[in-house]
């Protein structure tokens, strides 16, 4: 059996916290399953040796993080090929009205600019953290959160992650990857 990967992009740590989340509920599972940051990825790194790939990525300015998009491009075959997952982690979705990959705008546009097309699909909220925003983060993300009628309270950050849903993503990914072996 191949090792499961999830790879996840984060610009404030809260994407890490989350994939990692998710990687402790699927080894919990039974499945033999590997974390890595696409930031750390090494040269001679080889994704044909996995028999999955759950990427979680978060937004930032209106676009997953670089990394992530690059390394999407790059193994986009592979990834077609193979059992594999996208988890979006964003603000927007703190609204219910926006937790559905099919109703969040950043998972749509990514979507229909994506040659990859997962099996599995998520959305989660992710975090407020202005306290570990530079000046200029800071300013720029208090505009977007007035725009879309959040928090625009520098001295608060917010957690706006629902661990249970985090939790019923991993589970589902987990059924899906056992479906996936058994077809």
């Amino acid at each position: 059996m191949k090792t499961h990967l999830v790879l996840y992009a984060s610009h404030d740590g809260q994407t890490a916290r989350i994939a990692k989340a998710i990687q402790d509920e699927m080894a919990a599972s039974g499945l033999d399953v590997k974390l890595q940051n696409l930031d750390e990825l090494t040269p001679d790194f080889d994704p044909s040796a996995f028999g999955s790939f759950l990427i979680t990525a978060p937004i930032r300015y209106g676009y997953h993080l670089p990394v992530a998009r690059k390394f999407i491009q790059t193994h986009c075959d592979l990834l077609n090929k193979t059992p594999s997952g996208f988890l979006s982690v964003n603000l927007t979705a703190r609204k219910p009205e926006k937790q559905d990959p099919m109703t969040n705008r950043y998972m749509v546009k990514f979507l229909k600019k994506s040659s990859w097309k997962p099996g599995y699909l998520g959305v989660t909220a992710g975090s407020l953290l202005y306290s570990r925003y530079n000046f200029f983060d800071s300013i720029m993300i208090q505009l977007i959160m007035k725009i879309t009628k959040g928090s625009t309270d520098a001295s608060k950050d917010i957690e706006y992650t629902d661990w249970s849903k985090v939790s019923g993503f991993a589970q589902g990914y987990i059924k899906y990857l056992k479906e996936a072996a058994s077809a």
